[in-house]
């Protein structure tokens, strides 16, 4: 897609709201793609049972992360989000037994605990899904994923959501789940969960765009 809007509150109806806001504004130049629906469910998990983005960073420290610095003074505030909605096979993943699912995602089910590494596979979700640069250093991005359901059509899923500032971040992260580049392990929970779509954008700031309206 061109656009991307990412509405989220503590009430649905005032995402409904600014969500017809903005297409009411907008539906003479454009048409809608996709639209999905996520919601929070109980503490912050997934519908896979886990709890979702548990070592995100906070504060100043997510700011470093989402925000692109002087290193591209030109895009300075900015953020690259890519998004990619992601179907669960619930009825394979519900076979396994908790411990099972523990080492597929590298953490404890009930508690959130991390495995410890005698324990955890390098095949784990929390192992194979890291970034790290030359130095051996963890790379982070700023996850915003929500969970999606639509129980009568069998649909269950996450809606990843991950901000940097920049790409090659996530990029690096996908490649080593997908293609198993680091370790030479793919991610297991991918024999889980099936990616539909994918899209890369840049969040401008206001300031940006001003500019580009003058």
């Amino acid at each position: 897609g061109d656009l991307f809007f990412h509405i989220r509150a503590n009430q649905m109806a005032i995402c409904y709201e600014l969500a017809s806001i903005l297409h009411e504004q907008l539906k003479q130049d454009t048409y809608p793609i996709s639209e999905t629906k996520g919601f929070r469910y109980f503490d912050g998990r997934a519908i896979l049972g886990f709890v979702d983005g548990t070592e995100n960073p906070e504060h100043e420290i997510a700011k470093e992360i989402a925000y692109v610095g002087q290193e591209d003074a030109e895009f300075l505030g900015g953020s690259y989000v890519f998004i990619q909605k992601y179907l669960h096979n619930m009825e394979m993943w519900k076979g396994l037994t908790t411990e099972e699912q523990e080492k597929v995602i590298g953490r404890k089910k009930y508690d959130d605990v991390e495995l410890g590494d005698d324990v955890k596979p390098q095949s784990a979700h929390n192992v194979a899904s890291k970034a790290h640069d030359a130095d051996g250093n963890e790379l982070k991005i700023l996850r915003a994923n929500m969970p999606f359901s639509n129980p009568t059509e069998g649909e269950y899923g996450t809606f990843f959501i991950g901000y940097s500032r920049s790409f090659n971040i996530t990029k690096t992260m996908l490649e080593n789940m997908f293609l198993g580049k680091e370790t030479g392990h793919v991610d297991r929970l991918l024999d889980f969960s099936t990616p539909v779509s994918g899209s890369l954008f840049f969040v401008p700031t206001f300031d940006f765009l001003e500019d580009l309206g003058e």
